[in-house]
């Protein structure tokens, strides 16, 4: 990898490597995309590593936080349903994880007042304040992640993905 002089930063990453290298072996094929979405494949690889890790010093599984952190951005307890639904699992893995979460303490599932066959899941006490220290550490943990970008790079870079994402989701 080439390094700037000024900030001993490298100025080259993997991506331009294997560019270089499809380029040398196939002049013929415009590899451009790769470009960008090998670096978002990358920057997402890295990052989930990192994020996972920092989850785990506070004691969670990536999952778990999916979980408690969802409970814990709506006002009202949810439904499994509802859960399974925001996390895209099935219905059997999200009741593995509920039995999980409430083993730890952190959630309690209640009775639905509209219907019997239904249960609620909310926070418990303890679960509400794991989940804001985690999300504490959650968010400065990916402030640190994009600290090598200014805030507008961070805000064009979002606004990009958002776009793209906007095209592709259905």
């Amino acid at each position: 990898m080439h390094k700037n002089s000024d900030t001993d930063r490298p100025t080259t990453d993997h991506v331009d490597v294997l560019l270089r290298q499809w380029q040398q072996e196939r002049p013929d094929l415009d590899c451009w995309p790769m470009a960008v979405l090998g670096r978002v494949g990358r920057m997402a690889a890295l990052a989930g590593r990192e994020i996972d890790d920092e989850l785990k010093r506070q004691g969670l599984a990536a999952g778990e936080f999916d979980v408690l952190a969802t409970l814990r951005r709506n006002a009202v307890p949810l439904t499994p349903t509802a859960l399974y639904q925001s996390s895209m699992l099935s219905s059997g893995a999200m009741t593995a994880r509920l039995d999980r979460l409430e083993r730890q303490g952190w959630i309690r599932r209640l009775p639905s007042p509209t219907d019997r066959r239904s249960l609620l899941v909310e926070l418990t006490a303890e679960g509400k304040a794991l989940t804001d220290r985690a999300l504490q550490a959650h968010v400065d943990n990916e402030r640190r992640l994009l600290a090598p970008l200014s805030q507008e790079q961070q805000q064009q870079l979002a606004d990009l993905l958002r776009q793209w994402l906007l095209a592709h989701e259905a």
